[in-house]
């Protein structure tokens, strides 16, 4: 059967309705050969043509061959830890699809007119999260449908076209250790650099060698929380002279994937291993933060990047550094050194619920320091099911808590929209009342002080997800949306949700065509020129990474570790943020303005828009570098 909406229309298989992981994984090991889903946009004619993988001639898809080892020293990414569905992704990128005309007249089709690849633009592709339990089953049923059509044998002992991209033009272009960003401090919020855009939309951001700079602290040990780690790039990162300084790995890898990360780190004595527990099925170590240690002091980093280059190079994200703590004197109380905001004790609290000695004795020396200073509050996510007292401590619930303990509930703001910004999407339900509407979108609307009746005008809901011609059209070109794993088994079922999208716009920070990997969730004034509050996380949309209520709304179950932080006007004693509308135009504004990432308003998907679906093919046009996206 078929299901159609104004952003596309999909041809279903009877088995792809159903929802539950037993049943899902039970076809994936049964379908021997699966053929992928057809997906039919509307083209340019309001019309629709049928774009399916057999359609596209395996023998007019060329590879470009992969470049032999230069004399750059860059990582592997054949030894990059993460899903197997994203190391399949990864084996495409190194070998991009070309496409060939099957004539042979001497005329070229122009809807077919590709241009040269240039010999170092690279597939550029980051293993990223998926972010969702669905999505996670996604993965497991389309092993052979997703993104590494026609893969290469491994070579492990050649450098990657892309890595060696990375290191030729982001080192030249960003620099690093020379100088502290420039910008306003008062949020101490700040995107990554990004190769490829103008200078001056970088100034103020960072890279990861910008936040391990001896400028910041003389460093004595840190811990890295990620959920993908490439650990020879990750340590190249380092300053010299902090190489060899003990570095602690926080990561949810299991069996084979958790031996290789363990092969990977085995030539560094200095980095050591900490495995963080998932016992619900389908969830992942996504939380992605520095502690680092200096001779100084202590500071505390939470960013939305995986330890791998792609993340680093030419994509949008966040990033949230905290001031440098000194150590409290000797003898000072335990609740010492606590900010406004709690987040002392909530950060001591998120470590110790991994349960591991090696962080509880991060724990007892966070303890030792003052964060008073601290002006964000923290916003975690951790594997289990919670009740009673524990109901609001985690998730979209302990937004909600702050949300409604520290905003007023006022007529002014019950019309204000929220705004979601996300990199993936989970299994939402059948419509919007199974859990975006009757949890998440009630947490993001708190507090609301009118009576919920159904005559009650619904807050407006933007939610900004890539269109396929955001990805197009990029500074990656089409491997930009293996960053995107939004599948199509899961967006088959939920064409209601696409109603509420809207385009990737970011023009004002120079970040149009840099992909995000950022989530961010808002609410703002009607005129977008004011916000109510502003969180940067590492949670996409989806009830593994923000929990779904169960048992008559009395528990909570979350399946993931997600780190974000709040940023509530109250805290910089001020009514509001007002949105910065150039930031970096290099004019100061009279008064504290809060970056927005992408443009606002953000702009509703056209007729002409789909989401960008990573595993279905994309042949009808080339992309930056002249590429087609034809999964296997």
């Amino acid at each position: 059967m078929s299901q159609e909406s104004q952003h596309g229309k999909w041809t279903l298989s009877s088995s792809d309705d159903e929802e539950d992981p037993v049943s899902t994984q039970s076809r994936a090991s049964s379908a021997k050969n699966p053929s992928p889903p057809l997906w039919q946009p509307p083209d340019s004619g309001g019309s629709q043509t049928k774009v399916d993988v057999s359609s596209v001639d395996s023998q007019n898809l060329k590879r470009d061959p992969v470049k032999p080892s230069g004399q750059l020293e860059t990582p592997d990414h054949s030894t990059r830890v993460g899903s197997e569905a994203r190391q399949a992704a990864s084996s495409k990128q190194r070998a991009p699809l070309k496409l060939e005309p099957p004539w042979s007249s001497g005329k070229r089709s122009p809807a077919t007119k590709r241009k040269k690849q240039t010999e170092d633009s690279g597939w550029n592709l980051s293993s990223s999260d998926e972010g969702s339990d669905s999505e996670q089953r996604d993965q497991k049923d389309t092993k052979t449908q997703s993104p590494g059509a026609k893969r290469m044998k491994r070579e492990t002992d050649r450098e990657s076209p892309e890595t060696a991209s990375y290191k030729q033009e982001s080192d030249e272009s960003l620099g690093a250790w020379d100088e502290l960003p420039q910008g306003d401090e008062t949020f101490r919020f700040y995107l990554a650099k990004v190769t490829g855009v103008e200078r001056k939309y970088n100034t103020g951001a960072l890279h990861m060698k910008d936040i391990l700079s001896p400028l910041f602290g003389t460093l004595k040990e840190s811990v890295q929380f990620n959920y993908c780690f490439n650990v020879k790039w990750m340590v190249q990162q380092y300053p010299p002279e902090f190489r060899n300084k003990p570095l602690l790995i926080v990561h949810g890898e299991k069996r084979e994937s958790k031996a290789r990360l363990f092969q990977e780190a085995q030539p560094y004595e200095h980095v050591s291993l900490c495995q963080a527990k998932l016992d619900i099925a389908f969830g992942t170590h996504h939380t992605k933060m520095m502690l680092l240690l200096y001779e100084e002091g202590l500071r505390v980093v939470i960013h939305t990047s995986n330890m791998i280059p792609a993340d680093w190079f030419q994509k949008t994200q966040g990033i949230w550094m905290s001031p440098l703590y000194v150590k409290m004197p000797e003898g000072s109380s335990e609740k010492a050194g606590e900010s406004t905001t709690n987040f002392k004790h909530d950060l001591m609290e998120y470590l110790g619920a991994y349960h591991s000695p090696t962080l509880n004795e991060w724990v007892e020396r966070i303890k030792g320091y003052d964060l008073s200073e601290t002006r964000v509050h923290l916003i975690g996510s951790t594997p289990g099911r919670f009740l009673g007292g524990d109901l609001d401590k985690w998730g979209h619930m302990k937004l909600r808590k702050l949300l409604s303990e520290n905003m007023q509930p006022t007529p002014k703001h019950e019309s204000w929209p929220v705004i979601g910004q996300f990199s993936s999407i989970g299994s939402l339900g059948i419509d919007k009342t199974k859990w975006l509407a009757a949890e998440f979108q009630r947490t993001l609307t708190a507090p609301d002080s009118r009576a919920k009746t159904l005559q009650s005008p619904e807050v407006p809901m933007h939610l900004v997800y890539p269109t396929v011609d955001n990805v197009r059209t990029s500074l990656e070109g089409y491997p930009a949306g293996a960053s995107l794993p939004y599948s199509i088994q899961t967006a088959q079922k939920q064409l209601w949700l696409h109603s509420y999208f809207h385009k990737w716009s970011a023009e004002g920070t120079g970040r149009s065509h840099a992909m995000p990997h950022i989530k961010t969730y808002m609410r703002a004034s009607p005129d977008f020129t004011e916000l109510a509050w502003f969180l940067v996380t590492s949670a996409n949309l989806s009830k593994a990474a923000w929990g779904a209520m169960e048992k008559n709304n009395t528990q909570l179950m979350i399946r993931s570790y997600e780190l974000g932080v709040l940023f509530l006007p109250s805290a910089f004693n001020m009514a509001t943020f007002p949105v910065q509308e150039n930031p970096f135009s290099g004019s100061k504004s009279p008064t504290s303005s809060f970056t927005v990432p992408f443009d606002l308003p953000p702009a509703r998907y056209t007729v002409k828009d789909q989401p960008w679906i990573w595993n279905i093919p994309y042949t009808q046009g080339p992309d930056t570098h002249g590429n087609v996206w034809v999964p296997s």
